[in-house]
């Protein structure tokens, strides 16, 4: 290979990587497999994404390059060939609730354009579409309206837009207008007047105050011409308050020659793509602020007493933690300024408008049930996300129902759908919508650019196995593999060339039948002259790969090594290769285990379960066996399991208020005395959780090393060896080991602590050794290490050597619990499950255990799984890997399809039963792994 058509990295180090030279194709698909643990991440992220990142940085302001001090070297001698990188990993890039599967691939900005621009205005009220007003019309309604009222007439020359308008400002006053009400609030013009330049700003200019009588009409034609000439087109009518003769406030009335009811008599603002975004207070619904859910006070809420002042008793004393006392300090402050109020009222006598900011927020700040929210999905204190929630209980917004907008936004509508209802579609059901949707032909030239990009995007979903997601499906609700995807299809749209794109196994959570699609998808960004590097353990898509490289041959310290680099046929070849034998079925996955009859075990059978696309099935779940759950993507599996099975056994056994999925009955569970679910979510939202506290490993390792004789001298307590407490942990960073950057401009970073370089104690603790290590290097030890370290002490070593059973064996014994995929997660929380005394039959439920693993460490965890089953406990797995289905003693297959067509009960029974159903794609792929 020529050297401008290479990646070359030399001397590659970091983690476990044994001084890596490699040589990788540019513009290939490429995919780096081996054993978990072996160095996939550590040479496709920590080192060639990681470098690519920082010399991105190298090229920013000044400002940005502050952080390349602290930003850690990858340790690589030299990498060439290297292009602008872009990583699409499996963890959640936001949790913010406004965003959805629309907005992140930009459809719903190309469907605001679409509105603005071809939407047929309707009123909200009667439904009837909107006409234009002319001048005299709007006249006549003003006097019919506002006779005998104090008004003033405003023009609404800017909405929500950026900037200082100084110009404005002196036109404005060239004019002979004075006044303007800006923000809100009525105010002086000046010459020197200047705006933030950063906000959204309204201006209103004043264009006259009259009372409105009969024989003022000429004076109100005048000065209704002069606004709508000024606003082109707008105006806006506001009651003076002080008017004593008006026996009722009316609201301020919006008038437009644009838009305007015939019946209501209503006018109604310009279609703007601002109008139908959420994000907007211009399109929001005023109510939830278009977050289409309400944050309710819960547990006697925020208030306690509104008769006394707000920090004088009115709030709830549980609410001043961290820095809130100070933020609502401050806001109070701001808010009986603007409102001028005294800090002394009671919050019963506040103004309204100010109570609302007070909790809502409004333009110039935001409110406290908005800084909870925040806390609460941002913080990384445990105890600030306890607190917090004790606070917030979400509920469906009783105004717009869900559906964000205001009701303004919802009245315009494209072929009789408005934004929301196109919105909902699935992207299955979608792409035929918008592929029929057709305009005259007057309008094509605005139309067909936009249902371009919307039909491309759709496609691009379509073919990564999404189909069955809503447009309006929240980003916080996906897995981990269905945000990887969309994230993929986003950047197809893009159509970047020359980047190099560093996945991480996006074939997770795809049924063999959509992983061709997933495929198709990474070799058409690979066609664009792009390069594609993929972490994997997929058979399929290691065959489809233009280049392998394979690392190994063990986990941890025994791993970093190449085994075997070149085309997918060759490596199948090498005998080096761990991977390669699997390939070739020189290995095969295999476990000791007695298949057990489902026809002689108990069962609990759940009746009418019809959740979401469930389409009121019956299941029958044999008790004390191996049970796997298959089906397409979005046919129903985690509807059936979490939403209606977990929930619903969880309460009646915990007594707990989860809301159920739909169903009729579930019979049979009366033998089962605990659930326990083990998902992939973190075991902790911190660097200070890890697998030994998690496992509980780190509690009988802090003992041992405060009875050691150094420490008894000392008079060290076990809590002395804690990284949570004061006393022995490093202060700087509160025993984190890492400090957070925020980076305006990019994610947050987590850099080694400057105090104790990442080891979390300070230096009297560190004095403190057991067999030659302190406590600091016990947790930087791998669970294989550990094993060895620790063989004498049996409570510790037992432990883990079920983490190394479970294919563990690589993590370090304090790896920060950010680091842990989703994968490493749920089987920490399975080494937990598995060291635990039995204790009556459990219902064991797992969402594809087999993330991230490789051939060889299925084989492990299928023996953990095994071993909980011979102790009479019932698993449900809801798997894809057909190495796993083949082995279960029952399977049970929803679809046929994903979405609307999903649902149904394809098939159960054994696995040699479901592979001869003719309907059910599971047996379809099943049937070539099961022996005649």
């Amino acid at each position: 290979m020529a050297s401008e058509d290479v990646l070359e990295i030399r001397g590659a180090r970091e983690h476990n990587l044994k001084n890596l030279n490699l040589k990788i194709p540019r513009n290939k698909l490429v995919v780096i497999t081996g054993p978990s643990g072996s160095g996939k991440s550590s040479l496709a992220f920590d080192t060639i994404y990681a470098e690519g990142q920082r010399r991105y940085l190298e090229s920013l302001s000044s400002y940005a390059r502050q952080f390349l001090e602290k930003l850690k070297k990858p340790e690589v001698d030299y990498i060439s060939g290297l292009s602008p990188s872009i990583a699409i990993e499996q963890r959640s890039i936001t949790h913010n609730p406004r965003s959805t599967v629309a907005t992140m691939t930009e459809i719903y900005d190309y469907l605001r354009l679409l509105f603005a621009k071809v939407g047929v205005a309707r009123c909200p009220n009667c439904s009837l579409p909107l006409t234009r007003q002319q001048p005299a019309e709007i006249t006549r309604e003003i006097l019919h309206t506002y006779a005998g009222r104090s008004i003033q007439i405003f023009a609404p020359v800017i909405r929500g837009r950026k900037g200082e308008f100084q110009k404005i400002f002196q036109e404005m006053l060239k004019k002979g207008y004075s006044q303007a009400k800006i923000d809100g609030a009525l105010t002086r013009l000046k010459p020197t007047l200047k705006l933030r330049k950063s906000y959204r700003h309204d201006i209103e200019v004043l264009v006259d105050h009259l009372s409105v009588r009969w024989e003022s009409q000429h004076q109100l034609e005048n000065s209704v011409a002069l606004a709508l000439e000024l606003a082109e087109g707008f105006l806006q009518i506001h009651q003076v308050a002080s008017d004593a003769s008006s026996k009722r406030k009316i609201e301020d009335r919006f008038f437009s020659t644009k838009n305007s009811c015939p019946k209501c008599l209503l006018s109604y603002p310009e279609l703007t793509p601002n109008l139908f975004s959420f994000n907007s207070p211009y399109g929001a619904c005023p109510t939830c602020k278009g977050l289409g859910r309400l944050a309710q006070i819960v547990k006697g809420g925020l208030i306690r007493d509104d008769s006394k002042p707000l920090l004088g008793g009115a709030l709830n004393p549980d609410i001043f933690f961290s820095f809130n006392k100070y933020f609502i300090e401050d806001l109070l402050h701001d808010l009986t300024k603007k409102f001028d109020f005294s800090w002394d009222c009671s919050l019963r006598d506040w103004p309204q408008a100010a109570r609302e900011a007070f909790f809502w927020g409004d333009q110039e700040s935001s409110g406290l049930m908005e800084e909870l929210d925040r806390l609460f999905h941002e913080t990384n204190s445990e105890e600030i996300h306890r607190k917090v929630s004790k606070f917030l209980r979400e509920e469906e917004c009783s105004v717009c129902h869900g559906r964000r907008l205001r009701k303004e936004s919802l009245a315009i509508q494209i072929k009789g759908k408005n934004i929301i209802q196109m919105s909902e579609l699935s992207i299955d059901n979608a792409v035929p919508f918008f592929d029929h949707l057709d305009f005259p032909k007057a309008l094509e030239t605005i139309t067909r650019p936009l249902l371009k990009e919307i039909g491309e995007r759709l496609q691009f979903l379509t073919n990564v196995g999404l189909g069955y997601l809503t447009l309006d499906r929240t980003v916080a609700t996906l897995s981990g593999g269905e945000l990887q995807r969309i994230r993929l299809a986003a950047q197809i749209g893009v159509g970047l060339t020359g980047v190099l794109y560093v996945l991480d196994e996006p074939s997770i959570g795809l049924h063999p039948r959509d992983n061709g699609k997933l495929l198709d998808t990474l070799e058409r960004l690979r066609s664009l002259h792009n390069t594609v590097l993929v972490v994997e353990h997929d058979e399929e898509t290691m065959r489809r790969a233009d280049y392998l490289v394979d690392l190994g041959p063990a986990a941890g310290a025994g791993g970093g090594y190449i085994s075997a680099s070149g085309a997918p046929s060759a490596v199948e070849r090498d005998e080096k290769s761990l991977t390669g034998k699997y390939l070739s079925k020189r290995l095969k996955i295999q476990i000791s285990r007695e298949m057990r009859d489902w026809r002689l075990a108990p069962a609990l059978q759940i009746s009418g379960a019809k959740e979401h696309n469930l389409k009121n099935i019956t299941v029958k779940i044999p008790l004390g066996l191996f049970v796997c759950v298959t089906g397409v993507s979005g046919s129903g599996k985690s509807t059936l399991t979490h939403d209606i099975l977990y929930k619903e056994l969880h309460n009646r056994i915990w007594k707990t208020q989860y809301k159920v999925g739909a169903f009729k009955k579930i019979s049979g569970g009366e033998k089962i005395e605990q659930v326990i679910e083990i998902d992939q979510s973190p075991i902790g939202r911190t660097p200070r959780s890890n697998p030994a506290t998690y496992t509980d490993l780190f509690n009988p390792i802090r003992k041992l090393f405060s009875n050691l004789a150094e420490s008894r001298v000392r008079r060290y307590l076990p809590s002395r060896f804690s990284f949570n407490l004061r006393g022995g942990r490093c202060e700087p960073c509160r025993g984190e080991g890492y400090e957070r950057l925020q980076m305006s401009f990019m994610p947050d970073v987590y850099v080694l602590c400057e105090s104790c370089r990442g080891k979390r104690y300070n230096d009297a603790t560190l004095e403190v050794r057991y067999r030659g290590k302190n406590i600091a290097e016990v947790l930087d030890l791998s669970v294989g290490e550990a094993v060895e370290f620790f063989v004498n002490i049996s409570m510790i070593r037992e432990k883990l050597v079920l983490l190394e059973a479970v294919g563990l064996g690589y993590l370090k014994l304090g790896q920060p619990s950010p680091t842990l995929s989703g994968g490493e997660a749920q089987r920490v929380k399975l080494t937990r499950e598995l060291s635990k005394k039995s204790s009556g039959l459990t219902l064991y439920l797992l969402d594809e255990p087999t993330t991230g693993l490789h051939f060889a460490d299925i084989q492990n965890l299928l023996q953990a799984l095994f071993k909980l089953r011979d102790q009479g406990h019932t698993i449900v797995v809801i798997e894809h890997h057909l190495d796993v289905i083949r082995f279960a003693d029952y399977v049970i297959d929803l679809g046929p399809e994903g979405g609307p067509e999903g649902g149904w009960l394809v098939a159960s029974g054994t696995p040699r039963e479901v592979s001869q159903n003719p309907e059910s794609h599971t047996g379809r792929f099943l049937k070539k792994y099961i022996k005649p």
